[in-house]
């Protein structure tokens, strides 16, 4: 209905520029010309609508549908098929994701870390995103390079490889060889996703909206808010260079820890460029050190990866807000390399010594801190009561706490997936008996790091000393 709208009004504005420039008004030329160009994109807007906003609505109206068939469903078939819709539902999110890329693809990956909103079945089916994403013919890629510098590609590089080693949502990685001989990794934004954010984000708020019922009683509209922040953002590789230098600064003088340096006379708005590194997928590492019972190789990777966070949330307040493994890499040295700023987070300094204040409450048991902290960050509950907030901080600190306060030669101690379960049951009911209203903004990236290595870690259950890591960052924020 509001593209309907728009395209009214565009067509109204069209028509009346027109007669104007007929009658001799020369100075709506300029103004004719951008809805001139405005229409042009249109086409492209429509068919993105048809097919996206048809999916979305159907995977609404079967869950609106579902709380009618629910009721004549027997109790011991109810779980089973729930996830069956679940699934059939993430199958065709993932499936247009795929198809149409661009913010939708951004929009499912930033999804696929939200296990603490999102049901198991959609989880499993997002992560598909991760990795997959179709890759735009190199003629409009260049294109974008060529326009961003006005010059020909040729007089850019002595060397660039047509096929890209990397394919994400919002960009296509290259390498290639400056005309001085440094081999670097260009990132080139895909051409058209200016055009199409806004329609996408409308569809996203949408589609949240009609499913508020059927997701854990939480922020939504914080939560929606956040991911268009951070999808809008990416659309600007000047402040990723920017994060990517600030950060690669933080953790220059840490050991075996890197970040690969912004070549700044190659980078720009739709073009970043960086040197280039060479690395395997962390997990990767992590599996082959698995595989050959390498216990203190895996606490080293996993503590170092614990740490760099520890830096930057703690001391530095900024952080990368997207620690997938394929934006982690291992180099042959065993150097640890963090990519893609395009997703990172800023905590004010009142955040920062918050949300410290609450990891420190949070390890010694002192629930009256932990929910009387988080009332003055922002979160709010129903009841106004802090009951859920500190269940909720449980959930993510109680493992951090156990090691902390069990560690010994055998103390290793990790939940079982029943222990995780129990868990999550118990949240969920305080979840729906006193839901959370509200989050603040600043909360959103940092449960996704929270929630993102927090799997990485159970998976992989190190052998880890974590009072090692954290201590320091508690004395010194002292």
């Amino acid at each position: 209905e509001k593209t309907v709208w728009e395209a009214r009004t565009l067509a109204t504005q069209a028509r009346d520029a027109w007669r104007l420039l007929e009658a001799g008004a020369s100075d709506v030329a300029t103004e004719y010309q951008l809805l001139a160009d405005e229409a042009r994109r249109w086409p492209t807007r429509l068919k993105r609508l048809s097919a996206t906003g048809w999916v979305l609505t159907k995977i609404a109206t079967r869950y609106r549908l579902w709380s009618i068939r629910s009721a004549f469903i027997p109790q011991r078939k109810m779980a089973a098929a729930l996830d069956k819709l679940h699934r059939q539902n993430a199958a065709d999110f993932v499936h247009i994701s795929l198809q149409h890329g661009g913010a939708f693809l951004k929009i499912g990956q930033l999804m696929s870390a939200r296990a603490d909103i999102l049901p198991a079945a959609w989880i499993e089916q997002l992560a598909a995103l991760q990795d997959q994403a179709r890759c735009t013919d190199f003629p409009e890629m260049r294109a974008v390079i060529e326009r961003e510098f006005g010059q020909p590609l040729d007089a850019l590089f002595s060397e660039f490889d047509e096929t890209p080693i990397a394919a994400a949502s919002i960009g296509q990685v290259y390498r290639a060889r400056t005309r001085d001989g440094v081999d670097v990794a260009v990132k080139v934004q895909r051409p058209g996703l200016e055009e199409i954010i806004d329609l996408d984000m409308t569809l996203l708020r949408i589609f949240a909206e009609s499913l508020r019922g059927l997701l854990p009683p939480t922020d939504i509209d914080t939560i929606v808010t956040e991911i268009e922040r951070s999808v809008r953002e990416e659309l600007d590789y000047r402040v990723e260079a920017g994060w990517m230098q600030r950060i690669g600064a933080l953790l220059e003088n840490e050991a075996r820890v890197t970040v690969p340096k912004v070549v700044k006379p190659f980078s720009g708005k739709h073009v970043l460029t960086s040197e280039f590194v060479v690395g395997r997928s962390l997990t990767r590492v992590l599996d082959e050190m698995q595989q050959r019972n390498d216990v203190a190789g895996t606490a080293d990777l996993l503590g170092r990866l614990l740490d760099m966070y520890l830096r930057q949330i703690l001391q530095a307040g900024y952080f990368q807000a997207d620690p997938h493994p394929g934006n982690l890499l291992v180099a042959d040295d065993g150097t640890l390399i963090l990519l893609d700023f395009g997703c990172t987070a800023l905590l004010p300094e009142h955040f920062r010594r918050g949300y410290f204040e609450v990891l420190r409450a949070s390890i010694i048991g002192d629930h009256d801190t932990v929910g009387r902290t988080l009332n003055e960050l922002g979160f709010r509950t129903r009841s106004g009561e802090p009951d859920t907030l500190i269940a909720f901080t449980d959930a993510l600190l109680t493992q951090l706490r156990q090691l902390m306060g069990e560690i010994n030669a055998d103390g290793f101690v990790w939940p079982t997936p029943d222990d995780l379960l129990t868990k999550a049951m118990g949240l969920l009911e305080q979840a729906n008996r006193d839901p959370v209203e509200k989050l603040p903004a600043e909360f959103i990236m940092l449960a996704r790091v929270f929630t993102t290595l927090g799997g990485l870690f159970m998976h992989y259950q190190p052998r880890l000393d974590v009072n090692r890591y954290v201590l320091p960052y508690m004395l010194v924020m002292d």
